[in-house]
């Protein structure tokens, strides 16, 4: 059996981007850790991210995987350069793919990007894109009330539809963008009301997809894609409750998890360049 991808998230909302690894990638194998017990990352500051998140991947390292996809946006804005240069696996995040999906689609380079506190604050979503295109405009906005949402299971109902207009309002007062990102894994899965109160004619990008072609493109390059006729038994594992943790999941997916486990983190085990 080829070696797994590892997936790492600060809850369920690297799900969107797991999804999307498997529907493009069905043969290989992958293992899925969300650190929902410490959820949300985007309020805490860099350098506590920063541990959690190599607290994750030293626990994916030790199942021998053999690519890293960081499926969350405040882990990727503080951890991706160094996790790159540090381990000898390809590590890939969903800012960058996130940021060429939307100019590929956006007509008049104005840019909306939604996220956590600490995403926003790192300006690495307008960094990147005017990285790509100096012409682009960029408006952002945390929204620090969609993660608890979507990991307490609330993805509709007038409660949600409430807290997603009130929060969104800012943002859709500037009503230049063409385009929205959602910068955070968390959000595609709320993304029906997120465009029903942005409107039909603003392009909502998720990056998920545009993530798992990036990590198949490198698996082939690097000639390590599964060829084999063995069907995966992919492995997902929780830090926190599972109960909610399969809820999602299993709705997500359209199936039953067939491999959930919890686990615990030491607070001693991160390991930093």
């Amino acid at each position: 059996m080829s070696k797994p991808i590892g997936v790492i998230d600060s809850g369920v909302g690297g799900l969107t981007v797991a999804r999307e690894l498997i529907r493009q990638l069905p043969k290989e194998r992958m293992i899925y850790l969300g650190d929902t017990l410490r959820c949300p990352y985007g309020p805490r500051p860099k350098e506590e991210v920063r541990t959690f998140t190599w607290q994750m991947v030293n626990y994916l390292l030790d199942k021998d995987i053999k690519l890293l996809v960081i499926a969350c946006n405040t882990a990727t804005a503080f951890t991706l350069d160094e996790l790159q240069d540090t381990l000898d696996i390809p590590v890939i995040g969903v800012i960058e793919p996130g940021a060429r999906a939307a100019i590929k689609v956006s007509r008049n380079k104005r840019i909306g990007v939604i996220g956590t506190e600490g995403t926003v604050s790192s300006q690495a979503y307008p960094n990147t894109l005017k990285a790509i295109d100096q012409q682009i405009k960029v408006n952002d906005l945390s929204c620090p009330a969609f993660v608890p949402m979507v990991e307490d299971g609330m993805f509709d109902g007038t409660e949600a539809e409430e807290i997603v207009a009130h929060t969104l309002r800012p943002l859709k007062e500037k009503n230049h963008i063409d385009t929205l990102i959602l910068g955070c894994t968390h959000y595609p899965l709320i993304r029906d009301l997120i465009q029903q109160e942005m409107g039909e004619h603003i392009q909502v990008i998720c990056s998920g997809e545009e993530t798992a072609r990036e990590a198949s493109f490198i698996l082939a390059y690097n000639d390590q894609l599964y060829n084999g006729s063995t069907p995966p038994k992919h492995e997902f594992y929780s830090t926190g409750d599972l109960e909610k943790f399969e809820k999602v999941a299993n709705g997500w997916f359209n199936e039953p998890v067939s491999f959930l486990k919890q686990i615990e983190l030491s607070l001693n085990s991160s390991r930093t360049s």
